[in-house]
């Protein structure tokens, strides 16, 4: 398959990366600074764009003849809250002039609450929470990243307005600990004692959900 990775050399994008290149894929890599691709990355090649700036023509030439859209787009910094959805609405642009129509985004396990513009009105409380995660873990993150979760939230109405193949990735607590395999997925809500999830993991079902039409317009919840 033909895929293009956004943000290749972020933390989930570098398993992306990596996964992608070990199946066999045929990978276009879009990073802000190439230095910070491993020497040995395998992509078949590399573009250089800032999201925080998009270029309308960079982008459209790193997604021209892709299969699908991989973005693990995200802010370094709180600085940097709102790349996410602009990142993202630019990215849409170049896949609606290049008609490609599948993507996978990651976004995050508090979102499936969180008010937005297109979605004003949210569950209150997520289905698939317990009482710790709902009372104590994800108002405690929501309290420290609330712009970074408002962004997520316009990051998922940009998706759904535009009649793509999407499908959003919402990981909790993300880790640096080595591919499992064994996580845990549900559509439409989160998972009951899923407060934490390999990045490794988080790419690992990315990759898998492109094989996977059920996916399609779905929010995945996924945690160990």
């Amino acid at each position: 398959m033909r895929m293009t990775i956004f943000a290749a050399s972020g933390g989930i994008g570098r398993h992306l990366l990596a996964q992608a290149v070990a199946a066999g894929h045929d990978v276009t890599a879009v990073v802000r600074d190439p230095a910070r691709l491993p020497a040995a990355h395998g992509a078949q090649r590399v573009v250089t764009a800032d999201l925080g700036a998009p270029d309308p023509a960079v982008l459209a030439d790193a997604v021209a003849g892709s299969d699908a859209v991989l973005s693990g787009l995200g802010p370094r910094t709180r600085a940097e809250a709102g790349v996410t959805s602009r990142g993202t609405r630019a990215i849409v642009a170049a896949m609606r002039a290049g008609e490609v129509r599948r993507i996978v985004v990651v976004t995050a396990a508090p979102v499936s609450t969180e008010p937005s513009p297109g979605r004003p009105r949210p569950p209150r409380r997520d289905p698939g929470e317990g009482f710790v995660m709902r009372n104590v873990l994800t108002p405690a993150a929501r309290a420290v990243q609330r712009r970074h979760y408002a962004d997520l939230a316009v990051t998922e109405d940009v998706l759904c307005q535009r009649g793509l193949d999407w499908t959003v990735v919402r990981p909790p607590r993300l880790t640096d600990r080595p591919l499992t395999g064994t996580y845990r997925t549900a559509y439409g809500r989160n998972l009951r004692r899923g407060s934490v999830v390999p990045r490794a993991d988080v790419a690992h079902y990315m990759l898998r959900a492109l094989t996977e039409p059920d996916s399609i317009r779905q929010a995945v919840g996924i945690a160990t």
